[in-house]
């Protein structure tokens, strides 16, 4: 039971209170803050609260593109003191971001000073640097004096901030935003604006286009420091469709020759927030590593533009295939997330469609010109009131006059005499004696007229959609053409091409020294690769007790088959063997082999090639290599055997047409290849008949070559094949003794 706790005697007062409910609600306030007033941004402007603060302060402080450039150091204290109450670093930083032509499209801030720079370096301090707003971000301000947005109070409620600013420019797509908030983040790559502005037109001619026409204006991403994005059109809709996604974008490269057939890629452009001097050092590490053998070396020739020279092993070496193996391995190719999770309103966080997000900024730019046309319109109306009273002053200007000089309270007797109202009486009081020449009369008149005109026009927009829609394009079209893909600043960077085909194999392959080794099994099971192809092994040390199984050469870029005596395949790396400087590894390690059972060989893979595997009652058939190739460590059950029987051998077939097998009981039989069966799994067909014992040995040949063994001598016998007439025949038969001078150990080698 809960203990009472009694109120303080100062008079205090003591509130219990759910724990988890107090920490529910306080976390969620905290949530909501970070998610509303730090790490979205707003789709209206695109814009987070620092960025729209830093944006605004530069306003007030006059810092338009053709004025002269102030401390960095004096904004941001304006920033911090008037309207966000945080860090200066955190301001400092992301006014530099919006200063770095690297970092975004379409910049907001023109700084003068060091900035930073694509290797990762940092800007100079803030009493260094310098800076005033951009033409992009003066369309972000456009009416923020005409009513266009609302203002609320500052933290300390000294000052008014906007809510939000008016965002002509489509900024939250041009320029993309980053953020990680309570419970969800956003991500967002820069686009182009003039692609933007074409999908926005399309939009407010016909609101029901789907994605696929706003789609054929929209291409893709498009990042300051180029690139190519190498995804399918499929890929890219169904991002833009959801509103989630990634696009995966690699560096640019060319081939650049360098004369006797020798040549070097240079890459010219990087992917989207990947530190040149990081992505060189990790490459260069890798070279050392020797884990890119197809490259030589890598030099960064970088000025103003990026410049990075690779240069590859050989000239034989095919640069595609160099760029993939550096694709895989290192940052030239980077996934770049789409997570339009924003502010809708700028109060409800969600993931929004490619067609929303323009939907709703140009439902904003509508009404930002209801807003501002209501304001020229309210102008308007008092003008034109002050004008109707100049123009009655005019008409009776001595008895205007005779008011003024006679009468104690003019203002009063102007208004019931002439009917005018407060304003007007007033502004009449206050004109100018210079104001009532005949030639200012005329002016009024005029002033008059256009204002008349306007309010006129006014009045129809206001009433009237398809205006108001038309006066939105129209406004569209100006910052389409101010940021035509024909300047300099709108010209698409980043392309688009389909990755070229590469067997992963082929890249496998590529991340491997090529080195030749020599591999060696021992009877216990012992594996190892010793560099270079050994003739003499005579001089290789096993554990005690141990001794050679079987070996062969191969290269480290080899695939590896190794058949066990139940009849499985097992495939491994030749560069993934420990070396020869100990007496190697348990194979089991690297392989799923029962207890039970043992490897009964191994050797270099070839898709290409064909063997001849049977089992030690006989059985056999025809497979391919390729059919053993297998990417798991149980391997693949390839012949079909129960025990005691066993797999013992898996003849190369090569150019040979003829079989020659034989059993334990020393009886030879020799028959056609054809008559065995090519299969890719199964116990196979009878290769020969026993009636004690099993299959010793086999061996596939060429008959116009003859059948050849060797001695235990080491002569070499050889049977033409005339000389074989009396073994031959068919598969399944039980052959006859085997001829004069087989060796005893009834094996062929």
């Amino acid at each position: 039971m809960a203990k009472t706790v009694d109120p303080p005697a100062d008079g205090g007062d003591i509130e219990p209170i759910d724990l988890r409910a107090a920490l529910e609600e306080r976390y969620l306030a905290y949530a909501l803050s970070t998610i509303m007033g730090r790490a979205l941004p707003d789709v209206r402007d695109g814009l987070k609260p620092v960025h729209r603060r830093i944006v605004h302060a530069m306003r007030v402080l006059r810092l338009d593109p053709g004025q002269g450039y102030k401390k960095c150091a004096r904004i941001v204290g304006d920033v911090m003191g008037k309207f966000h109450p945080h860090g200066d670093a955190s301001i400092y930083d992301a006014l530099v971001r919006l200063a770095q032509d690297f970092a975004i499209r379409y910049p907001l801030i023109d700084g003068q000073g060091n900035f930073g720079n694509i290797d990762g370096d940092s800007a100079a301090a803030m009493r260094y640097t310098e800076a005033r707003m951009t033409d992009v971000a003066t369309l972000l301000l456009r009416g923020i004096d005409e009513n266009a947005v609302d203002f609320r109070p500052t933290y300390n409620e000294e000052d008014q901030e906007p809510i939000v600013l008016p965002g002509a420019f489509p900024n939250l797509l041009a320029n993309g935003a980053s953020g990680i908030a309570v419970g969800m983040a956003t991500s967002i790559p820069p686009h182009n604006a003039a692609e933007l502005c074409d999908a926005a037109l399309k939009l407010i001619e016909d609101p029901q286009a789907d994605l696929d026409q706003l789609l054929k204006f929209v291409q893709g991403p498009d990042f300051p420091t180029g690139g190519i994005i190498v995804d399918g059109r499929e890929v890219i809709r169904e991002a833009y469709a959801t509103g989630r996604g990634s696009f995966r974008v690699r560096a640019k490269w060319e081939r650049e020759e360098q004369g006797r057939g020798g040549y070097v890629v240079v890459v010219t452009e990087i992917p989207y927030q990947v530190q040149k001097s990081r992505l060189i050092e990790k490459i260069a590490d890798l070279l050392m590593a020797k884990k890119l053998p197809l490259l030589a070396d890598i030099r960064d020739e970088s000025a103003e533009d990026v410049r990075v020279v690779l240069e590859p092993k050989a000239r034989t070496v095919d640069p595609e295939l160099l760029m993939e193996s550096l694709f895989r391995t290192t940052d030239l190719e980077s996934r770049i997330p789409l997570n339009m999770n924003v502010l809708s309103g700028g109060k409800v966080p969600r993931v929004m469609s490619l067609k929303e997000v323009l939907a709703e900024w140009l439902a904003h730019q509508r009404e930002v010109l209801l807003r501002r046309s209501q304001f020229r319109l309210d102008q308007i109306e008092r003008r034109l009131e002050i004008l109707s009273g100049y123009l009655i002053a005019f008409l009776n200007l001595d008895e205007v006059i005779r008011i003024i000089r006679e009468e104690d309270e003019p203002k009063q007797v102007m208004m019931t005499t002439f009917e005018l109202s407060d304003l007007q009486a007033e502004s009449i009081l206050n004109m100018r004696l210079r104001s009532l020449r005949k030639l200012e009369e005329f002016e009024l008149k005029k002033e008059f007229d256009q204002l008349s005109a306007e309010r006129a026009d006014k009045v129809a927009l206001l009433g009237s959609a398809d205006l108001q829609w038309g006066r939105v394009a129209a406004e569209v079209r100006e910052v389409r053409e101010a940021f035509s893909k024909k300047t300099k600043l709108g010209k698409r960077r980043t392309l688009f091409a389909d990755a070229p085909e590469r067997s992963l194999d082929d890249l496998a392959v590529a991340l491997i020294e090529k080195e030749p080794v020599t591999v060696i099994l021992s009877q216990k099971g012992f594996l190892r690769a010793l560099k270079g192809h050994l003739a003499d092994l005579s001089n290789v040390a096993y554990k005690d007790g141990d001794g050679l199984k079987f070996a062969f050469p191969a290269l480290t870029t080899d695939k590896l088959i190794f058949l066990s005596t139940n009849g499985r395949a097992f495939t491994l790396g030749a560069d993934k063997l420990p070396g020869g400087r100990g007496t190697g590894d348990p194979i089991r390690l690297a392989i799923e082999l029962e207890d039970d059972q043992d490897i009964a060989l191994g050797f270099v893979a070839d898709p290409a090639a064909r063997r001849l595997v049977a089992s030690s009652d006989g059985n056999g058939f025809v497979v391919s290599e390729a059919e053993l190739l297998s990417g798991t460590r149980k391997g693949k059950q390839i012949l079909n055997v129960a025990a005691p029987v066993r797999l013992v051998r898996a003849e190369r077939i090569g150019l040979g047409d003829s079989v020659a097998t034989v059993g334990d009981n020393r009886k030879m039989v020799v028959f056609p290849l054809a008559q065995v069966p090519e299969m890719t799994r199964g116990k196979g067909v009878r290769l020969q008949r026993f009636k004690d014992g099993g299959l010793a040995d086999l061996k596939v040949f060429r008959m116009a070559d003859g059948l050849g063994w060797s001695d235990t001598a080491g002569r070499t016998h050889n049977r033409s094949e005339a000389d074989l007439v009396e073994w031959r025949g068919d598969r399944a038969q039980a052959g006859r003794l085997v001829p004069k001078g087989f060796p005893k150990s009834g094996r062929f080698t």
